[in-house]
């Protein structure tokens, strides 16, 4: 048994006039040949493809890429150009022109050397130590030089150089202040707080309102000097000097031919006991010749040959006259 098929059966004529009527018919594309498949690409990016563009978005790149690349064609295009020797002596001698030219101008020229904080007899010694030949450029002036030049004064401590405007080099002297007289074998030189050498003295009486230090050694001890001549203050109108012993200790020297020695620790504290002792009992008044104070513990006075003598002669003892 046969299923049954529904069939669309139409007469011959029938057909005909409907496609005749309905137009030609559509045509269909043709199905693409075998080589035509071949040639399809996948859209998405190759491996290769993806990290070049994974880099260029990169920070570093693209700065490299903006600011770097141009940078470096120009630096290989100025070294291509000064290869040449010829254009670096030509740019050279350029160069060299515009600098001189822009330090001749007026306005950087120096003609006047002005010194201020100084004496009349130190402001000309360091216009001798200057040695510039003014006016000239101040880009000529090597002042790190000129200082050096001043500062090896012994009566400088300090010099300031400036170029002022108006064509003026103001040189600012810190001058040393002397503090005392030190007397060697080579003669009078005054000294300052530290006991650097200020200058030369002919006589004591040209500076008699300073101290008198004397001894091997007794200008790298002045702060120590100075302390004890500012304890010895009451003793002040009677003193005569310092003296410097065996570059360790001190003796007060007074009129009268008094020596006070000091002990090398602690000096200024034995002398101010010592003022206190004179003080109450009036010691540094008697006819002593020395005071040792050298022991912390027991004081030594040094009578005089007349108050020895009247000394013994109070306590009943006879004294001989030493012809030697």
């Amino acid at each position: 048994m046969q299923p049954l098929i529904a069939t669309r059966s139409f007469p011959s004529g029938t057909r005909a006039s409907v496609a005749s009527a309905a137009g030609p018919a559509p045509q269909r594309p043709a199905p693409p040949s075998t080589a035509q498949r071949s040639v399809k690409r996948d859209p998405a990016p190759s491996k290769w493809s993806y990290r070049t563009q994974r880099m260029l978005l990169t920070p570093h790149v693209r700065l490299f890429l903006r600011a770097g690349l141009p940078i470096l064609a120009l630096v290989c295009g100025v070294v291509i150009w000064l290869a040449d020797d010829t254009r670096r002596q030509a740019l050279a001698t350029e160069l060299a022109t515009l600098r001189a030219e822009f330090e001749a101008r007026p306005e950087f020229r120096v003609s006047l050397a002005r010194v201020d904080g100084a004496s009349d007899a130190l402001a000309e010694a360091v216009r001798a130590r200057l040695q510039l030949p003014l006016p000239m450029s101040s880009f000529d002036i090597d002042l790190a030089a000129v200082r050096a030049r001043i500062e090896e004064l012994d009566a400088v401590l300090a010099a300031d150089l400036r170029v002022r405007s108006g064509g003026v080099l103001e040189i600012m002297i810190t001058e040393r202040l002397p503090v005392a007289i030190w007397r060697t074998d080579d003669g009078l030189t005054l000294v300052d707080e530290t006991g650097h050498r200020v200058a030369g003295l002919l006589s004591r009486a040209d500076q008699p309102d300073l101290p008198l230090v004397a001894g091997d050694g007794a200008d790298l001890a002045m702060p120590e000097a100075l302390a004890l001549m500012a304890a010895a203050e009451p003793l002040a109108p009677r003193i005569r000097g310092l003296v410097r012993i065996g570059e360790r200790r001190w003796d007060l020297v007074l009129d009268r031919n008094q020596r006070v020695l000091l002990p090398e620790a602690n000096p200024v504290q034995a002398l101010e006991r010592l003022l206190a002792l004179d003080h109450v009992q009036d010691v540094m008044n008697r006819d002593i010749l020395t005071v040792d104070l050298r022991s912390d513990r027991r004081p030594t006075l040094r009578l005089s040959p007349n108050a020895l003598a009247e000394l013994r002669s109070t306590q009943g003892l006879d004294t001989v006259e030493n012809a030697l």
